[in-house]
């Protein structure tokens, strides 16, 4: 599987002909590496949200009223459906969407959700996906807590956390995740942004090697093997 980091926490999924493109935040994005038109031409096979804040949702709305699958909470998908998305399958957590290029499973998160425009979203979540043959784990917004050591026991190839602070967890917690995840790869995600998103990805970097886990800061618009 090949990991492309967009900027902030947009990234695109590839395997065996097949792109999930996750919470696609690229308007607006300062840190951006793609644009919307950039990313359909590529046509990733399904489009997953996390939860329904306007750096996650971003421009899934247009993507989706592209008849790119959507894939996220009853009230995300619902929300798209009365804006035009028909192809938006709405699920919950603990349930697993399964397709042709793989599955992806909801995990519960500690945050919240709602749309810009103050619509609920529903509860936030994590996505345990898998493509190629290879699970990730997509925490979203989510601080630490125990209950990961159960998302872990699936046996992840990699995990994608947010360390940015102020918003998320920063850089120390975030490495504390790893402690009950037990990736084989850890990246992190939604720092530097804007201003209130503080958290050192270098600091995570060494404490997350510190635990034994092959950490990989990646710049937008790079991409890593698993």
């Amino acid at each position: 599987m090949k990991i492309h980091f967009l900027g902030h926490s947009a990234f695109l999924l590839e395997a065996q002909g097949h792109r999930l493109l996750l919470d696609p935040f690229l308007s607006g994005n300062p840190q951006a590496s793609l644009g919307v038109k950039e990313v359909l031409a590529l046509r990733p096979s399904a489009v997953l949200i996390s939860h329904a804040h306007g750096d996650h949702w971003g421009d899934a709305l247009t993507f989706a009223r592209q008849g790119i699958p959507l894939v996220a909470t009853a009230e995300i998908a619902g929300y798209a459906q009365k804006h035009g998305a028909s192809a938006a399958t709405g699920m919950n957590i603990g349930g697993t969407f399964r397709a042709e290029w793989g599955s992806v499973a909801l995990t519960p998160a500690w945050h919240s959700s709602s749309f810009p425009d103050g619509t609920y979203g529903g509860m936030p979540t994590g996505l345990v996906i898998e493509l190629g043959g290879q699970r990730v784990y997509f925490a979203g917004d989510t601080s630490l807590f125990s209950d990961m050591r159960l998302i872990g026991d699936r046996g992840l190839d990699a995990a994608l956390l947010p360390i940015g602070d102020h918003y998320t967890m920063g850089p120390e917690e975030a490495a504390r995740c790893l402690e009950l995840l037990r990736p084989r790869v850890a990246i992190p995600m939604h720092y530097g942004t804007f201003p209130p998103l503080t958290g050192d990805p270098a600091v995570f970097e060494r404490e997350g090697k510190a635990r034994g886990v092959d950490v990989r800061v990646l710049k937008p618009g790079e991409e890593t093997d698993l």
